[in-house]
C-alpha cells in the first residue's frame, strides 16, 4: 500500500506492508505526480537502507507509533503494561481508509493485539496548509486494567536534518532560541510543570545546518497540549532521525478500565525551506479555523501598569476617558477587584466584586466603559486560590495536594482541583454571572505558578485530569456567553500551545513588555502563532520588568507587531506623549488588516546588528517592514537590508512609514525624502540602505506595487521614482 498526500508543496508519502503500521517514507518537499503502484515499489527498493552488522536480519521500517516489535530499540510509541505484561504490543492493521481531499487528505488506521487486549486507531493527516497531523487513541479491549504510561506518535526527518533548533526561557524572558547538532541519542525537552511553561520548546524543529528565517530545509513539530508533554529528537545508530511527542503521563495517571480510551494530544508537524516557510503554515492553519478571530484585534488598554492593586470609581473612569481619547477600544480590568485583593496575599478565588472597593458594584464603570464605546475586559485567575481566602477556608479539599501535605506556596497561592464537578461548577457559575451582569466582553484568563505535586481528589497524580477539565470549562463558559473573548495568560507565555488556543482568542505572550526584549519574544512566538494571536503592548517610558528607558516610538512599533495594546499610566504621561501614542494607535488601526492576514517574514543584518520583520499581504501588493537596531555594530552605517517576501516581478515603491523619523537629517537614506521604485527581486536580493539609527529603535518602511508596472518574466528593472 502506498498513500501520497500532497498540499501547498509538502508531500507526505505512507506506506504499510503485512497488515503492519504505516510508516513514512518521504515526509518534505513535494514529489510531484506519477507516483502509483509500480512507483511505490520502486520507491521503496529505492529507498531500503543497506543491512549493516549487527542489526536484524530482516529490517523493518520504523511505524509513526514505532515499538519493539518492529525492532524499533528506540523511544516507544506505546508504553504501559498490565500488571507487567502486555508491555510490547503488536498491533495488526484490521482496517484503513483514506479520505483524499483536494489538497491533502487523511488516513485512518484500526489496529489491534488481541494477546494484549488493545485497540488502536490511528490518524494522519495532511492539512490543505500542508501541516502533518497525527494522533492515536488506545481502547483497553481487554479485561483488568491497562495502565498507560505514554502514547507518543513519531515522524522521521532525513540525514541531512542534522540541527536542532528549540527554544528555552524563563519568566519574562520566554522563547529564547537554541541551536545544537542533532547527535545520536535522544534530545528530550520535558514539561512537568502542569501547563505548556516559560521554558517550552514551541516548536522542535530539525534543520539542514545554518538554516535561518528565509532558507535550509526545516522540519518541526508541536505538541497541542497544555498540561505536561514531552517532545523529542532521536538518532538512532542506524541513522534514524525521528521528532516526536505527546502528553507526559505522571506515575498511573491514565489507567483505562476495559472499554476506556486515551486519546493523544495531536502532534502537529510542519516543514519549510527556511524557519519563515515553517512558521507560515502554522499561520496559515490557525486561520483557517472557523472559530478563529475575525473581526478587527481591538486596541486593548489593560490597566495593571497604571493601578496594581490600587482601585477606586474615579481612577478607573479617569483611566477610561483618556483611554477612549487615544483610540482605545477594550479596556481591561486586571486583578484587584475582588473580595479581599489588596494584594496578592489574599483573596483569591472569592470571585465577587470587593464590596469595600465597588460599594456599588462594577455596573457603573462597566456603564462607563461601554458609554465610551469601548469594550469591557475582567481579570480572572479561576485555577488558583490563595489560602487566606474564603473559599479555601470553606472547601481545603479542593486544593491540589498529595494525601497528608500541602504543596509549596507559589505567590501566595495553590491550585484549585477543576477536575471536582464541584470545583468547574462554581467557577463556571462565578465567571458566567459576572459576564453576563457587566456585559462582559472579554476574559483575561491567568494561571500564575507551575502545578507541584498535584494529587486529585482519589490521590493519584492529576495533571492530565486537570487540564482536561479546565478545557471542558472554557469550553461551558463560552458555550454559555458566545461571542465572550478568552486571552490566555499564565505568568505572561507560560501555557501557549494550540490546545488552548482552540479555547482562546489570544495569548499574552510575556509579563515583561520592555520593547528590547519583546522583540525577540515575539520574533520566536511567530515560530507556531500569527502575530494576531499575540498580545502586545505599549509601556511606561520606564520598564516594569526591567528598569530599561526606552522611546515611545520603539515602544509602540514593537507592540504594532502583534495584537496591540496599551498597559501604562496614561493619566501621568505628558499631552505630547498621549498625542504621539493616538497617532501609533491611528497607524496600527488603519494597518491591523493587513498585519494580522499577512505573510510573515523575518531576516537580519548581523553584521549591523539589524533585524527585520516584515509582513506581506496574501496578494503582495503591499508590505509593511520594521527594522530594529539590536545592537552597536562595530561598522557604520548599517549597509544594506533586504526585504523578502515579495512579488520578484512586480515594481514596488520603497517608503518610509509611521510616526517616527530618524533624528536628523544624516540619519536618512537618499530614499527617505525621495521614495525609490525597484522590482520584489531586487529589494529580496540586495535592498535598500538602512536607516542609521540608534540601538533600541525602529523604523518602519512599506512597500506599495505600482498599479500598471508590467514586468518581464525574469527581468527586474531599476525604475526611477516620478
Amino acid at each position: 500500500m502506498l498513500v501520497h498526500l500532497r498540499a501547498a508543496g509538502v508531500s507526505l508519502l505512507l506506506t504499510a506492508t503485512d497488515d503492519r503500521l504505516p510508516h513514512v517514507l518521504h515526509w518534505g518537499r513535494d514529489l510531484g505526480d506519477g507516483l502509483d503502484a509500480d512507483a511505490a515499489a520502486e520507491l521503496v527498493r529505492a529507498w531500503a537502507p543497506p543491512r549493516a552488522g549487527a542489526q536484524v536480519d530482516e529490517p523493518v521500517p520504523v511505524p509513526v507509533l514505532p515499538g519493539q516489535a518492529e525492532a524499533w530499540l528506540g523511544t516507544p510509541g506505546v508504553a504501559g503494561h498490565r500488571d507487567g505484561l502486555a508491555w510490547s504490543p503488536s498491533f495488526v492493521v484490521r482496517s484503513s481508509s483514506l479520505d483524499v481531499a483536494q489538497a491533502g487528505g487523511t488516513v485512518r488506521v484500526q489496529a489491534a493485539d488481541e494477546d494484549a487486549g488493545l485497540d488502536l486507531e490511528l490518524v494522519v493527516e495532511l492539512t490543505p496548509q500542508g501541516v502533518v497531523r497525527t494522533r492515536a487513541t488506545l481502547t483497553n479491549a481487554g479485561a483488568g486494567t491497562y495502565t498507560l504510561d505514554a502514547l507518543q506518535p513519531a515522524l522521521p526527518v532525513p540525514a541531512h536534518a542534522a540541527e536542532i533548533v528549540d527554544l528555552a526561557g524563563r519568566w519574562g524572558k520566554e522563547r529564547t532560541p537554541q541551536r545544537h547538532t542533532f547527535t545520536v541519542g535522544t534530545h528530550v525537552r520535558e514539561g512537568r510543570r502542569g501547563r505548556t511553561g516559560a521554558d517550552a520548546t514551541l516548536v522542535l524543529v530539525a534543520a539542514e545546518p545554518g538554516t535561518d528565517f528565509r532558507r535550509g530545509e526545516a522540519w518541526g513539530v508541536h505538541v497541542a497540549w497544555s498540561g505536561n508533554h514531552r517532545t523529542q529528537a532521536e538518532l538512532m545508530p542506524d541513522g534514524t532521525r525521528l521528532l516526536g511527542g505527546g502528553e507526559l503521563l505522571l506515575p498511573g495517571e491514565v489507567r483505562l478500565a476495559p472499554g476506556q480510551a486515551y486519546t493523544s494530544p495531536w502532534l502537529y508537524g510542519t516543514y519549510g525551506d527556511g524557519l519563515d516557510a515553517l512558521a507560515g503554515r502554522f499561520h496559515a492553519l490557525l486561520r483557517a479555523r472557523p472559530h478563529h478571530p475575525r473581526t478587527p484585534r481591538p486596541v486593548t488598554l489593560n490597566v495593571w501598569e497604571a493601578v496594581y492593586f490600587d482601585h477606586s470609581l474615579p481612577r478607573l473612569r479617569e483611566l477610561a476617558d483618556l483611554a477612549a481619547s487615544v483610540g482605545v477600544e477594550r479596556f481591561v480590568v486586571d486583578d484587584g477587584w475582588f473580595r479581599g485583593r489588596r494584594d496578592d496575599t489574599a483573596g483569591l478565588g472569592d470571585w465577587y466584586v470587593d464590596e469595600d472597593v465597588w460599594p456599588d458594584g462594577l455596573r457603573a464603570l462597566a456603564e462607563h466603559v461601554h458609554g465610551l464605546g469601548m469594550q469591557l475586559g475582567l481579570w480572572f485567575e479561576p485555577e488558583m486560590v490563595n489560602p487566606d481566602s474564603d473559599l479555601a477556608r470553606a472547601h481545603p479539599e479542593w486544593v491540589l495536594q498529595v494525601p497528608g501535605r500541602t504543596p509549596p506556596l507559589v505567590r501566595h497561592q495553590q491550585v484549585l482541583d477543576v477536575a471536582r464537578p464541584q470545583v468547574a461548577a462554581y467557577l463556571r457559575e462565578r465567571v458566567v454571572s459576572l459576564v453576563r451582569e457587566l456585559g462582559l466582553d472579554y476574559v483575561k484568563w491567568d494561571h500564575n505558578r507551575d502545578l507541584v505535586e498535584a494529587g486529585g481528589a482519589s490521590g493519584a497524580a492529576g495533571v492530565h485530569a486537570q487540564t482536561a477539565a479546565v478545557y471542558a470549562l472554557l469550553d461551558a463558559i463560552r458555550a454559555d456567553c458566545p461571542g465572550l473573548e478568552i486571552e490566555s495568560c499564565s505568568s505572561g507565555g507560560a501555557r501557549v500551545d494550540l490546545g488552548i488556543l482552540e479555547r482562546a482568542d489570544r495569548v499574552w505572550a510575556s509579563d515583561c513588555i520592555d520593547a528590547r526584549e519583546r522583540h525577540e519574544i515575539q520574533r520566536w512566538t511567530a515560530q507556531l502563532l500569527p502575530p494576531e494571536l499575540v498580545g502586545s503592548h505599549v509601556g511606561a517610558a520606564r520598564a516594569h520588568t526591567t528598569g530599561r528607558v526606552l522611546a515611545l516610538s520603539f515602544r509602540a512599533s514593537t507592540a504594532l507587531l502583534g495584537s496591540f495594546g496599551i498597559e501604562w499610566d496614561l493619566a501621568a504621561a505628558s499631552d505630547d506623549e498621549r498625542a504621539e501614542l493616538a497617532a501609533w494607535v491611528a497607524l496600527y488601526r488603519s494597518e491591523r488588516a493587513l498585519l494580522h492576514t499577512g505573510v510573515v517574514v523575518r531576516d537580519e543584518v548581523p553584521s549591523a546588528g539589524l533585524w527585520v520583520h516584515g509582513v506581506v499581504a496574501p496578494d503582495r501588493a503591499r508590505a509593511l517592514y520594521a527594522l530594529v537596531q539590536r545592537e552597536r555594530p562595530a561598522t557604520w552605517p548599517p549597509g544594506r537590508v533586504r526585504l523578502p517576501g515579495l512579488d520578484p516581478d512586480a515594481l514596488y515603491e520603497v517608503a518610509p512609514h509611521g510616526p517616527y523619523a530618524p533624528h536628523s537629517t544624516w540619519d536618512r537614506p537618499a530614499w527617505w525624502s525621495a521614495p525609490v521604485r525597484l522590482t520584489g527581486h531586487v529589494l529580496a536580493t540586495v535592498g535598500v540602505a538602512a536607516p542609521a539609527v540608534e540601538v533600541d529603535h525602529a523604523v518602519l518602511l512599506t512597500t506599495t506595487r505600482v498599479a500598471g508596472a508590467g514586468q518581464s518574466a525574469g527581468r527586474h528593472p531599476v525604475v526611477p521614482a516620478s
